[in-house]
């Protein structure tokens, strides 16, 4: 793929690594090219002795519209090297095998590998952060978001409780995080900020100077301290049930796709990208 093609780009700003996902098209939807895409870059940033701290932004008007479940580029039945877990190649297999196998991969698996990288890095968020998206959100350190930016969890309209990385009631707190998925409506960036799941809200054309800016006053503290403050506040939150509580939701989570795949149409309650979209449109 050529280089302006490609659906991550990656530069080196000072002693900050801008990693971008490039799908404006598809409003940054993840397919698996983009998933192994930023695991590169973020391998990359971590292994750079110049880099201190990693943000993490998408290209166009939306951060990222989550999971790609419709675009021309999906390539949900395509085999990649496994990275994150030793669960086996899902192209080999069928139904709930094959589907809990790659999930394990390329969507719990590798934000767990994200939340663990030893820099500070921060998500830089406009437009749609919805499903997906809130995952690669959540597995940074720091959200600044432009005053235009949104977060929902529509997916309990597929009767599913809430993405892989269920990270919802440690982000939210339990009460706002039963809010957001019971309604699936947007949350403003705004909302966000008032909650403690966003650091800053500023205006749209301020959001990249306003994220590299925290970037640089992070990068001035020493590395080592950095990464065992994160790794200590981490470890915090893993001790009050993270970890334990997503591998409980992930079981819910495919309890539900084989559901829906025995008594209708597919795993996904007959939805797809369009009809998702238009949903959360109605409940914003």
């Amino acid at each position: 793929m050529a280089a302006e093609e490609a659906v991550v780009h990656y530069e080196v700003r000072d002693q900050v690594a801008v990693v971008t996902m490039n799908r404006p098209d598809y409003r940054n939807a993840q397919n698996s090219v983009m998933t192994y895409a930023l695991d590169d870059a973020f391998y990359r940033a971590c292994e750079d002795d110049r880099v201190k701290v990693i943000v993490l932004a998408g290209e166009g008007k939306h951060f990222s519209a989550g999971h790609d479940i419709g675009s021309p580029e999906r390539d949900i039945d395509v085999s990649y090297p496994r990275r994150a877990g030793l669960w086996w190649d899902h192209t080999k297999h069928s139904g709930g095998e094959s589907r809990y196998a790659r999930e394990q991969e390329v969507y719990l698996g590798m934000c767990r590998r994200w939340r663990e990288m030893p820099k500070p890095a921060i998500a830089s968020v406009q437009g749609a952060c919805v499903a997906g998206g809130l995952m690669l959100a959540w597995v940074c350190d720091l959200i600044v978001a432009s005053d235009d930016a949104f977060f929902a969890d529509p997916v309990v309209k597929m009767g599913i409780p809430g993405v892989e990385y269920f990270a919802h009631p440690w982000m939210l707190g339990p009460r706002i995080a039963k809010e957001f998925l019971f309604t699936g409506r947007r949350m403003s960036a705004q909302r966000a900020h008032e909650i403690g799941m966003v650091n800053q809200v500023v205006p749209r054309e301020e959001l990249a100077d306003a994220t590299l800016n925290l970037a640089g006053n992070i990068a001035e503290m020493p590395m080592f301290g950095l990464s065992l403050t994160k790794k200590a506040i981490n470890q915090a939150e893993d001790l009050m049930g993270m970890h334990s509580g997503m591998d409980s939701a992930f079981g819910l989570h495919h309890f539900a796709h084989a559901h829906n795949a025995e008594v209708g149409k597919d795993s996904l309650a007959g939805m797809d990208a369009r009809s998702m979209k238009k949903s959360n449109r109605e409940r914003g």
